[in-house]
């Protein structure tokens, strides 16, 4: 489920059939009936693929109509989010109040036309590496619902789908994600190669867990997938006093380990070089990798601290 444009019978790699399907049964029906058909949402990535004629796709199942993929609910202590909610939806203060580090992540995915454009969905199907909300969403251990034919849906990590241990079978499409309600604070940053919007060298989102003591992170942009740095954050989690988190007032983790903790974090997902098989010590990182650790570094501590703060 990666997009929908308004245009998409006119462009050039299209020469088939538009269907749209007026419910989430319904397009899983039209994608069974037309397995090479593509299901497109907010058409941001996808229709781009199609004008370069790098994707030809037999026709295409728009989601644009299926008004339940548009909102979200509350549900046993989660939020059922919309696989068609837009990045510019979950930009407004409503959103932001239940889910600050995806709202955050929303609102730094680009220009107006693609915020308005581009789905919460078209982001983890896509599975590009610099997906702003993607690493919220493996912080946050989002859970797909992902609906197949016959009315049958069946739930998968986010993770896994992001990592290709599970795969959207044939006529499948990701109706929604189910993210924990937290209500506890959350962070998201991101460094670009210039100002205003603009795809992520590095990203970092910070979700803290109070009622676990836990504390997730997750990195993105310098990896195919979103990174969770496992021993930077049960490191972290363990120094942090968590009777004073939800104190705005009070400083639950000295600045040190801050700084440790973004160091942390960046030799776990950008690491030295793996000595030779002969002994000799391995070459330095590259100048460039170098610098992105650093990134790293600066952004885990960044994220950490405003969620502290």
């Amino acid at each position: 489920m990666s997009t929908h444009a308004p245009h998409a019978p006119h462009s050039p790699g299209l020469r088939r059939s538009v269907v749209l399907p007026a419910t989430l049964d319904e397009a899983v029906a039209a994608l069974t009936e037309m397995p090479a058909a593509v299901p497109v949402a907010g058409g941001t990535d996808l229709m781009v693929a199609v004008n370069s004629g790098r994707l030809r796709p037999a026709g295409l199942v728009s989601l644009a109509r299926i008004s339940e993929l548009r909102g979200w609910e509350y549900q046993d202590g989660h939020g059922l989010l919309g696989a068609g909610l837009t990045h510019a939806r979950m930009g407004r203060p409503d959103f932001a109040a239940l889910f600050p580090a995806l709202a955050a992540a929303a609102r730094a995915a680009g220009p107006p036309q693609i915020r308005n454009a581009g789905t919460l969905g078209g982001n983890v199907v896509t599975a590009a590496p610099t997906g702003d909300t993607l690493p919220v969403l493996a912080a946050l251990e989002a859970v797909l619902v992902i609906a197949g034919s016959r009315g049958a849906r069946r739930e998968v990590p986010v993770s896994h789908l992001l990592a290709g241990m599970e795969m959207l079978r044939p006529g499948e499409v990701i109706g929604h994600l189910r993210v924990p309600l937290l209500h506890a604070p959350q962070s998201f940053l991101k460094a670009t190669a210039r100002t205003g919007p603009s795809r992520a060298q590095a990203s970092a989102a910070v979700v803290l867990d109070p009622a676990r003591r836990g504390v997730r992170c997750a990195i993105g942009a310098v990896a195919p997938m979103p990174l969770r740095p496992l021993e930077a954050e049960q490191w972290v989690a363990s120094l942090i006093d968590w009777s004073v988190v939800m104190d705005k007032g009070a400083s639950a983790l000295a600045p040190e380990a801050l700084e440790a903790f973004g160091q942390y974090v960046a030799m776990a997902c950008i690491p030295d070089p793996e000595p030779t098989e002969d002994g000799e010590a391995a070459v330095e990182l590259p100048p460039a990798a170098l610098h992105l650790r650093r990134t790293v570094a600066a952004l885990a501590r960044r994220a950490l601290g405003r969620a502290l703060a």
